[in-house]
């Protein structure tokens, strides 16, 4: 199994998602969360097989409209952004220009 790193930008995504979650409905930005986590730790099985957006390997999450933008080496699988897929696609490539 190959180690998959969360980067501070991503982290930042899945924690402000979380909070409109909850802002939605209380205990749902936790369910939110604990779904991602367990998209996250299948790509250290499942990494690489996914299709290239905007230059990233992008995992659909499974619970909620989000993709999981990601990068492998020959050591590990770095995530990039969790970001939501509704709206403007510039708005993801924005997003991730600078990751």
């Amino acid at each position: 199994m190959r180690p998959v790193v969360v980067l501070a930008e991503a982290a930042e995504d899945i924690e402000a998602s979380r909070e409109f979650y909850d802002s939605v409905e209380v205990g749902l930005g936790n369910y939110f969360a604990d779904s991602i986590i367990t998209d996250l730790e299948s790509l250290a099985l499942f990494h690489g097989v996914h299709a290239k957006h905007f230059r990233f390997h992008r995992m659909l999450a499974s619970r909620f409209p989000f993709g999981i933008y990601y990068e492998d080496s020959n050591e590990e699988t770095r995530i990039f952004g969790v970001l939501d897929l509704r709206g403007d696609p510039s708005r993801i490539r924005t997003a991730l220009s600078g990751r």
